[in-house]
Formats: C-alpha cells, structure tokens, sequence
C-alpha cells in the first residue's frame, strides 16, 4: 500500500471526513444516502451485486408495505434499501449487535429519514438475555465482532464485550414487530440459534429468508428447523436447485405452495 494511500485511509477513518454525505449509485438501496468510507462498496453498488439483485427481485420489484428483518445489520446497506422500498406502509427491523457498526446503522437511518426502519443494537438468539461478543481486534474500533461458534473458546486471550440477546418471537408476540414477508440472516455462524428464538412466526408466517452461512454446525441447525416446514433453498447466484448447501455461500429459502423459488411469498 503507497504511503498517500495509507495517509488518505488515515484521513478518512480517523476524522469527520469518514461520515461525509454521498448518495448509494446503484443495488438494492440506489439513490440513498450514504457515508463515504469505510465499506465504500456499499455506496458504489459494488458490494454482493448477486445477493443485491435477488433484494431488488423480491415481490416481482414491488414490496411496497411488506414487513421485513434484517439480522446481522452491519451498517444498514440492505435495511435502509429494504426500507425505502417497503415505504412508510411497511416496516423493517434491523439487528446489530456491534456497537461501532450500530452507530453508523443508525446514522443511515436518520439521513434517509426512515421512521419505519426499527434498529435494534442486539443479538437474535434462541432466547433474550446476553451473551458476550467475542472480537478479534480492540472491541471498540471493530465491526468484525461474533458470538461463539459451537467450541470456540471465547476466553482464549481473545477480547469479549456483553451484548443483549433478543427472541424474537417475543417481540412479535407483543405487538412491537409484524410477521415478516423476508428475513435476511447473517449472523457469523449464529443462523440456527436465530431461527430458533422465532419458530412460531416461522410457522405462522412463513417468510422468504436468504441465509449466509459461516459453518457446518450452522448449516445442520438451520437445515433441522426449515427441512420439517417443507422449506426449499437454492444458492444465491447460481442455478442450481437443491445443491449440497456450503459454508461461505449464501442461500435463498422458500417455503412451500406457490411461487417457490421466485421473491414472492405465499399468501398469508
């Protein structure tokens, strides 16, 4: 890396340039307002152009009043275009649990003037409480922080920062969220302890989900919990159906009747 690159990543990351104002040039939340470092992918519409086509695809290109979650928020890139695209009839919640992540979720809120985008700095698990954070980096400049992994030793000289935990079953049972029409899932290694905490709306519901997988014990939790509901998957850019699901890729999930496979869900 020269050193004017080093200095202008510096500049930016370090002062108020980082959170200057631009405007999100194409993908799923085009025509939004953004901040210009860092992940500039997310405004250039450069980042996941496969995942970002199958969000423009859903509903036919119109979701206008559907309900839809977003776990595993990062700095809001799919729930800010989500939410833009439901309009105020409609409704998103994002989950993230990362404080610095949060922070800038939350500032792409309020420049999009997005009322009905719902941000949650929390953890979907399979029960709400709190669970620690395990960072790789100082807890408070990372965004790359995660919840154990099935046999990870999360005291191994690794640093951990307490988060709250959400159910989120619980939150729909008392009126604060909708039944969602999609949910989008990725959670570092963390999916099926997600679907889990929301089986009831799973069976209710049952929404489009695209899952991102990150390991084997994942990919069999949530395999054990959509397999039983007749739910059908086929990996996001590429065309085959019913493939051998792997770690790394991300997944769209349909449940059974009508329109499986396409980004329109069942009539509820």
């Amino acid at each position: 890396m020269s050193l004017l690159h080093s200095l202008a990543r510096l500049l930016l990351g370090c002062t108020p340039l980082g959170r200057w104002p631009v405007r999100v040039r194409g993908g799923v939340a085009a025509g939004a307002r953004w901040t210009l470092y860092p992940w500039t992918s997310y405004w250039r519409g450069t980042h996941e152009p496969a995942m970002q086509a199958e969000f423009c695809a859903l509903g036919g290109g119109d979701i206008r009043g559907w309900n839809c979650w977003d776990l595993g928020a990062h700095f809001g890139l799919y729930s800010v275009g989500l939410a833009r695209r439901v309009g105020p009839t409609g409704e998103v919640a994002a989950f993230e649990p990362n404080a610095v992540s949060f922070t800038r979720l939350e500032l792409h809120r309020r420049m999009n003037g997005l009322a009905w985008l719902k941000c949650y700095q929390a953890a979907v698990s399979a029960q709400s409480g709190t669970a620690e954070l395990i960072a790789s980096e100082p807890a408070a400049t990372t965004t790359t922080t995660h919840l154990a992994y099935e046999g990870e030793d999360q005291f191994a000289g690794l640093r951990t920062v307490t988060t709250r935990t959400i159910r989120l079953d619980e939150l729909v049972d008392v009126g604060e969220l909708r039944k969602p029409q999609f949910v989008k899932i990725d959670v570092e290694g963390h999916a099926h302890r997600a679907l889990e905490g929301m089986t009831h709306t799973l069976r209710t519901a049952r929404p489009l989900l695209i899952v991102a997988f990150h390991s084997p014990q994942e990919i069999d939790g949530v395999l054990a919990i959509l397999d039983p509901l007749g739910y059908r998957h086929r990996e996001i850019g590429r065309s085959a159906v019913e493939a051998p699901v792997r770690v790394g890729s991300d997944y769209f999930f349909s449940p059974p009747g009508p329109g499986t496979f396409s980004s329109v869900p069942p009539r509820q």
